[in-house]
């Protein structure tokens, strides 16, 4: 199985930055993507970006152009670089890996992180 932690939230201001990592352990050979979503108070939990173990890669279309997937196999890690922060991006984001288990595909989630951006 697939274990994920979270790091790189804080609170930040408008058209600032933040940089959000996420540790895998576990099965990682197995991942077959990870993603980030977030979830605002009363909204659902959306996409935000993923990326597959192929290297490609979708965004929502709120954050393209202004956030960036990427990932490192040495470290296990995936990143979301987050420029040009806004208000509306604040959320807690949280980090999913899709693995292959057993011949079926499962999920595993993060803890997840906070994402405060001021006005």
């Amino acid at each position: 199985q697939v274990q994920l932690v979270e790091s790189g939230g804080g609170l930040v201001q408008a058209g600032g930055s933040l940089r959000l990592s996420c540790v895998a352990s576990g099965s990682t050979f197995s991942i077959n993507a990870i993603g980030w979503y977030r979830q605002a108070p009363g909204k659902p939990r959306e996409l935000v970006a993923a990326i597959s173990s192929g290297g490609s890669t979708n965004y929502a279309d709120s954050v393209k152009g202004r956030f960036t997937i990427s990932r490192d196999n040495a470290k296990n890690t995936v990143y979301l670089q987050m420029n040009s922060l806004k208000p509306e991006d604040t959320a807690v984001y949280y980090c999913n890996a899709r693995y292959s288990y057993w011949g079926s595909e499962r999920g595993s989630w993060g803890q997840g992180t906070q994402v405060t951006v001021s006005s």
